[in-house]
């Protein structure tokens, strides 16, 4: 196609409510536009780019055996009332009528509807395993979008779904997906860790996240760069002492140190190593009655060691 045929629409300067550099140069490139708090529109050369991440993930997919298909964006609220989510999930599921007053949901998810269809069409554990993937477009009516795509409302997703026999199979299925996931980083020449992390409110009792390493994002991740160990901060453990902890090599003393506020400046004014040190926060809450008036106060003390 000629130049003079496409539509390219670019800005010189990035919208005022543009944060991080992804967003701002999106915007600037002409790739989104946006429509309204968290919802864009994906201009010819934004859609380019989807097109192609599509057909990594699909190729992917595909290879390890996962066969694809569509579920409805707009779901019967029956299936989520039969789950209990319908309520669980919040403000974030966008509940919607139809002229005759019954209720639906615009989905953020799928796993109500897949599992309709399993129950439905899996008569045999002969049949397993099966896993069922979509690429369909979603919205969660986030409190706050932000970081443009990153933190949107509508958004495109690719969700995958396995059915196996036992949770033995179950390990397994996950272990294909997850090759899988890792060809796809590595094809996008991803910096990445697949870290512990919490199910929320899909639920179960094991989840494991993929996180791109970067500066912008709102998770916080802690990994071991000799090891395979990664997980989120709620899902972080540490390890307990090898042996028993030594005893005190010098008696106690109080020594002053004006102007330093960490952990940093404490180590270097004394000549210690960083991770000799702690640091004390003090957390207070206060709740209140009708009146205004406190009625219980709680404070906790948080001792955190110093690290590099």
């Amino acid at each position: 196609m000629k130049a003079s045929q496409f539509f390219v629409s670019t800005l010189k300067e990035a919208p005022a409510d543009a944060e991080v550099v992804s967003h701002k140069l999106m915007t600037r490139a002409g790739l989104i536009k946006k429509l309204g708090a968290g919802v864009y529109n994906y201009m010819p050369m934004g859609l380019r780019v989807i097109r192609k991440v599509e057909a990594i993930v699909r190729e992917e997919m595909n290879r390890a055996g996962a066969v694809e298909c569509a579920m409805p964006v707009v779901q019967p609220a029956e299936l989520w009332q039969e789950t209990g989510r319908f309520d669980k999930m919040g403000p974030e599921l966008l509940r919607i009528q139809d002229r005759h007053g019954r209720d639906f949901i615009i989905q953020p998810t799928s796993e109500e509807v897949v599992t309709d269809i399993a129950r439905q069409e899996l008569r045999s554990y002969k049949q397993l395993p099966k896993n069922l993937y979509q690429i369909q477009t979603k919205f969660r009516d986030e409190r706050r979008p932000r970081f443009g795509l990153m933190r949107g409302r509508e958004f495109i997703m690719k969700d995958a779904y396995s059915f196996d026999r036992d949770q033995t199979a179950a390990k397994a299925s996950y272990q294909v997906m997850a090759a899988a996931y890792r060809r796809i980083f590595d094809r996008f020449g991803l910096t990445y860790r697949a870290v512990a992390a919490d199910s929320g409110a899909i639920g179960g009792d094991l989840s494991e996240e993929f996180q791109v390493i970067a500066a912008t994002g709102e998770d916080a991740i802690v990994y071991c760069p000799q090891s395979d160990y990664a997980a989120n901060m709620e899902k972080a453990e540490s390890l307990p002492p090898a042996g028993p902890r030594p005893g005190a090599t010098q008696p106690v003393a109080k020594t002053p140190t004006p102007g330093k506020s960490t952990c940093a400046d404490v180590a270097e004014l004394l000549g210690v190593p960083l991770q000799h040190t702690v640091k004390s926060l003090v957390l207070a809450t206060d709740e209140t009655n009708a009146a205004g008036e406190i009625v219980k106060s709680q404070v906790w003390l948080l001792l955190l060691r110093g690290r590099p």
